[in-house]
């Protein structure tokens, strides 16, 4: 008994830890866990995240265990290490005398840095991100400047509301914080919004702006306009949607970058007509995209549109939308010739809640010129007839928008002529759009069968059917899902035609041949 005792003695001596080893901690366990030894990864930790780095990393001090243990304690229950036996410890050994750690915010390559704040920015904007974030090291700093995140900004002012509880205090930071911000940082911008600002534009500091949007500004005199187009050299895109700015204004910018502007966006009022007569004494002469809608206080009067002055005064116009807008063509003369037309079009926007006063003879006006077309919209354009469309010299065109919202029980509908379009159009139509036609049951079938007739085999383009409130039979919609595989959107809302619970809109291809075989239960059998 006694010889059994004192092997036993000896093998707990031999296997107790050598005097001055440290004990095997929880979190040592924690940290083998997450990264094994030989590995090849090493953590580093901050006070809200760990990062797994490749490559040998430095030993963990007092303070990053310590920061290990306070995530360890917020951790669950479940997640937490178990508890190590209670063992005496004996003293540490004296660690090695080190430097402070620089943290791991300077040890991220400064790519990496580039990559991430560039996908905030393009979330969320530069500012106020890139600020907050500049102050954080010296590494974050210098990502922060990078001219690249630094090309899109949008100025709106947070403290608006703000403002008038903190006084002028509030309002002198932020003054301060332009201040600094237009020398250092706004030499690269090349986009600029401005939102609900008041005080003159300071345009000297943008030598590259080449898009400025001003949304809901007031207070931009014909001064401040001039002085940006001399400043901005490159400017090229205006957008003034939704903002009281002076037609005079506008003008004298035009004068000054007509030569140069690509695009601009207007909000019709009584003052766009002296804008579009600087437009039709070719001041622009090198405009690709006009867009003119109306803004919230809808104007009742109509504007006239002398089409052929504007087919010669901005012969590059590749865009043009009138959206929501009450507007005929100025009346040409009985001897009057056709205009030049739009050589480039490639999109036109009639789109409107109400019926106006587009026909035919506008539509040919505008287009008879214009063999590129592959954007047409008509919404909420009862007058124009399947005749008229089939009269327009585009051969390609790839998205075809006539329908008709909340106003075709109040109109005399054509009964048929939509085949006239798809027979055109079937090669090249990727998105058509029937909604609120008046054709007929018949109509529709021949209309909708031309895509399972493609030449060569090849199957359609089509991949978006809109026709909500039609007369389309169960029959030619399952023609069309099965001839076109490549259909992503398809609505059949009220269209009395079809069986319940299959009026509603699809998307995706599985929807769309989960239609597909609801039809098919649906039809009766040939036998």
């Amino acid at each position: 008994m006694a010889l059994g005792a004192a092997r036993r003695a000896r093998r707990r001596v031999r296997g107790a830890p050598p005097a001055g080893a440290r004990a095997r901690s929880a979190e040592d366990w924690w940290w083998d866990r997450l990264v094994p030894s030989g590995s090849g990864y090493h953590l580093l930790q901050s006070d809200s995240m760990l990062l797994l780095l490749p490559g040998p990393g430095p030993a963990r001090s007092r303070a990053q265990r310590r920061a290990s243990r306070r995530t360890q304690r917020l951790l669950p229950a479940a997640a937490r290490a178990p508890p190590a036996k209670a063992r005496p410890r004996a003293a540490p050994a004296p660690e090695p005398s080190r430097g402070p750690d620089p943290g791991w915010g300077d040890r991220i390559p400064l790519e990496i840095l580039l990559q991430i704040f560039g996908l905030l920015v393009a979330a969320e904007g530069p500012m106020p991100f890139l600020g907050r974030a500049a102050r954080v090291c010296r590494r974050w700093h210098e990502a922060a400047s990078q001219p690249a995140l630094w090309h899109t900004v949008t100025l709106s002012p947070p403290l608006a509301g703000r403002l008038a509880k903190s006084g002028a205090k509030a309002e002198k930071k932020l003054l301060a914080s332009l201040e600094w911000l237009m020398p250092s940082r706004f030499s690269q911008l090349q986009r600029l919004t401005l939102i609900h600002w008041k005080s003159q534009l300071v345009s000297e500091c943008c030598p590259r702006l080449t898009f400025l949007k001003l949304s809901d500004c007031h207070g931009v005199t014909p001064d401040t306009m001039v002085m940006l187009a001399k400043a901005c050299s490159q400017l090229h895109s205006l957008d003034i949607q939704h903002s009281m700015v002076e037609s005079t204004a506008v003008v004298n910018f035009l004068e000054e970058a007509g030569p140069r502007m690509r695009k601009l966006w207007l909000t019709y009022s009584s003052q766009t007509t002296a804008i579009l007569g600087a437009l039709l004494g070719s001041r622009c002469p090198r405009l690709q995209l006009l867009e003119v809608s109306t803004g919230l206080s809808r104007n009742s009067a109509p504007l006239q549109l002398p089409v052929e002055a504007l087919q010669k005064g901005c012969p590059q116009l590749q865009v043009l939308r009138l959206l929501n807008l009450t507007w005929l063509p100025k009346p040409a003369g009985r001897v009057a010739a056709p205009g030049p037309g739009f050589p480039s079009l490639e999109e036109l926007c009639l789109a409107g809640s109400t019926c106006n006063f587009v026909s035919d003879e506008a539509l040919g006006r505008l287009l008879h010129g214009s063999p590129s077309l592959r954007l047409l919209d008509l919404r909420g354009c009862a007058r124009i007839t399947p005749a008229g469309l089939c009269d327009l010299p585009c051969q390609e065109l790839q998205q075809l928008h006539l329908g008709l919202y909340g106003m075709s029980d109040r109109l005399t509908l054509a009964k048929e002529g939509s085949h006239l379009l798809t027979h055109k159009w079937h090669h090249s139509l990727r998105e058509l759009d029937l909604s609120g036609q008046g054709f007929s049951e018949k109509d529709l079938d021949q209309a909708l069968a031309a895509f399972s007739a493609t030449p060569g085999g090849s199957s359609p383009a089509l991949c978006s059917v809109n026709l909500r409130g039609t007369r389309v039979t169960p029959s030619t919609v399952s023609s069309v899902i099965s001839s076109c595989p490549g259909l992503l959107y398809l609505n059949l809302e009220s269209c009395r035609c079809l069986p319940r619970g299959l009026k509603r809109a699809y998307r995706g291809q599985e929807e769309v041949q989960w239609c597909l075989e609801q039809l098919l239960t649906s039809l009766p059998s040939s036998g």
